[in-house]
């Protein structure tokens, strides 16, 4: 499974959009089998869910996102956790016991 995980240095970005890059990583058999780092290309309406969906993302970790993004990875089959924070690390060993649960978004839309 794929995992874009918001990311402002080395933790979870408080806004989807609003992010330095996205750390997306590959968890298979209960392990990370991959990690690459995807730059955010700007906070166009739209284009990072597109981009994202073209990366073959199944899910989104955030802080927050506001509806239409919400709505737009929806629409593209992608599902996405808000009201993450913390470490990066730490997001992705929620992911792997499976810990990770969706949460109030800290954006503010």
């Amino acid at each position: 499974m794929r995992y874009a995980i918001a990311a402002n240095g080395s933790d979870v970005a408080p806004h989807f959009g609003r992010c330095e890059r996205y750390v997306i990583v590959d968890i298979a058999n209960g392990a990370e089998v991959a990690r690459e780092e995807l730059a955010n290309p700007g906070h166009e309406p739209g284009l990072l869910p597109r981009l994202l969906n073209e990366e073959g993302v199944a899910y989104v970790v955030a802080g927050g996102a506001g509806p239409r993004a919400v709505n737009l990875l929806a629409e593209m089959n992608m599902g996405i956790f808000v009201g993450i924070s913390g470490s990066i690390d730490e997001a992705i060993e929620r992911i792997i016991k499976g810990e990770l649960e969706p949460g109030e978004s800290t954006c503010e839309h």
